[in-house]
């Protein structure tokens, strides 16, 4: 699909027309300069054109090893791989000297550009938009990305350097005949912990290539990036996320704004990996995280980054293994792979893990063994007697996957004690081999919908 990068200078709302472009407030945006740190993809949309849109961070004039110089290299990346470059300027502020750096930058280059001067819903951004036509990048578009003014000056520079569409005559004839076959979902994975984990690392590790910025800063990720990538001829959608904090240390709106984004995230994906410094495991803020993805009902895969620097793995995986179970006893038997995400030590086992754990959170257990189970769980432990009467359980039945849920019907629910309940949780996981998912058990107090009222 035709691709359009946007670039330019820190600040002049290249995210906010990207979350205009995709139609979703997919990008953060604050009028803090440099929020937008890798670059972030998604399907744009402006008319009946359709592209693919590149969100990336604001260019600066920084060489070495520096943070804003590695920004600088994502974006160089984004650049490479596109059909059409948007530079955008800040109508309102006029051409500046980084502004005109960059545009000779881009004019040595070989692929189109479009020079975009945004912030122009008035009369204070006429001047700095004549000015942009020193650049020497043709006649600047004026833009307003917030209000959504000027978008069709937009749309005709974009019509007029997009490829004709071929004509698929095959595929029209397939979607009018209502065949038109669906491609396969991608499997959704979050990866989730506390800030300088290695998440970012790791997905560079797995797509093989430096898709996310990284480095020793903490907190360096903000955005929830999706990666579209394909494991063994599976298309996968990875979401990098921003650190989680405790909610106590968690200030101002930008990181509130992160904080937000990773949640969201955590409810989209299908499966989450939650990694944790293996030579810091465990913190309260660790345990916090997992139990929010097993509320949230996400299947779970816990990695063990930095294992290469560990020197007794074997006691030290087992003491892992033991307090988990004990701290989080709601998703008993959740997988942990140890790894390194800088060197690739272990990453090879992570995948195996995810996609084992999500078709145990997809299960579904028929009906009838579903009965005989209950029965010989009841038999093996029966329900505690209330006012001098026992609780009689008689049916249950899954009522849905992702993740297993199951309903038992009895005449008193109410009553039923929660250690009772947990007893039949733990026997569904250990019985049916439910290791490592969130198992929810509803008690509803009416009778088998299969007998007939006497």
């Amino acid at each position: 699909m035709f691709k359009l990068v946007i670039v330019g200078r820190p600040n002049v709302g290249k995210s906010t027309l990207f979350n205009r472009l995709v139609g979703k407030r997919l990008a953060l945006v604050d009028d803090t300069p440099g929020v937008t740190r890798d670059r972030r993809e998604g399907q744009g949309k402006l008319a009946d054109l359709s592209f693919t849109v590149v969100d990336t961070a604001g260019l600066e004039d920084a060489s070495g090893d520096k943070m804003e110089a590695r920004m600088r290299r994502q974006t160089d990346r984004a650049i490479a791989d596109a059909d059409l470059c948007l530079f955008m300027i800040d109508g309102r502020a006029g051409v500046t000297p980084l502004d005109a750096h960059f545009a000779e930058v881009l004019r040595k280059g070989k692929m189109p550009v479009l020079l975009a001067a945004n912030k122009c819903e008035s009369n204070a951004a006429l001047a700095g938009r004549f000015e942009a036509y020193k650049l020497g990048l043709g006649d600047p578009i004026a833009i307003s990305a917030e209000h959504g003014q000027g978008l069709d000056g937009l749309y005709e520079a974009i019509r007029a350097l997009m490829p004709a569409a071929p004509p698929g005559e095959e595929l029209e004839d397939a979607f009018e005949a209502g065949e038109a076959p669906a491609p396969d979902s991608p499997l959704k994975i979050a990866i989730v912990g506390r800030p300088n984990t290695g998440k970012s690392t790791l997905v560079n590790q797995l797509v093989g290539e430096q898709r996310m910025l990284t480095g020793p800063e903490a907190g360096l990720t903000r955005d929830s990036i999706c990666v579209n990538w394909q494991w063994k001829g599976r298309p996968i959608e990875l979401f990098d996320t921003a650190g989680l904090r405790k909610q106590a240390r968690v200030t101002g709106k930008l990181e509130r704004l992160s904080t937000q984004d990773t949640k969201h995230a955590i409810n989209f994906a299908e499966v989450v990996i939650v990694m944790i410094d293996a030579t810091q495991p465990f913190e309260k803020q660790d345990l916090h995280i997992a139990d929010h993805v097993a509320r949230e009902g996400r299947a779970l895969v816990i990695a063990l980054n930095k294992w290469d620097l560990i020197e007794d793995p074997k006691a030290h995986l087992a003491g892992l293994r033991q307090k988990l179970d004990l701290s989080l006893p709601q998703i008993m038997g959740v997988p942990l792979v140890t790894l390194s995400a800088l060197s690739g030590k272990g990453v090879d086992r992570l995948l195996p893990a995810v996609t084992k754990i999500y078709a145990t959170w997809n299960r579904r257990i028929p009906t009838a063994a579903l009965n005989r189970w209950l029965a010989e769980a009841t038999t093996r432990h029966p329900p505690p007697a209330a006012a001098g009467r026992r609780i009689k359980l008689r049916y249950m039945t899954q009522v849905s996957a992702r993740p297993p849920a199951f309903a038992v019907f009895t005449t008193r629910a109410a009553i039923l004690p929660d250690s009772y309940s947990r007893y039949l949780i733990n026997a569904l996981r250990k019985d049916f081999d439910l290791p490592g998912v969130p198992v929810r058990l509803m008690l509803r107090a009416r009778p088998n919908p299969y007998v007939a009222d006497k």
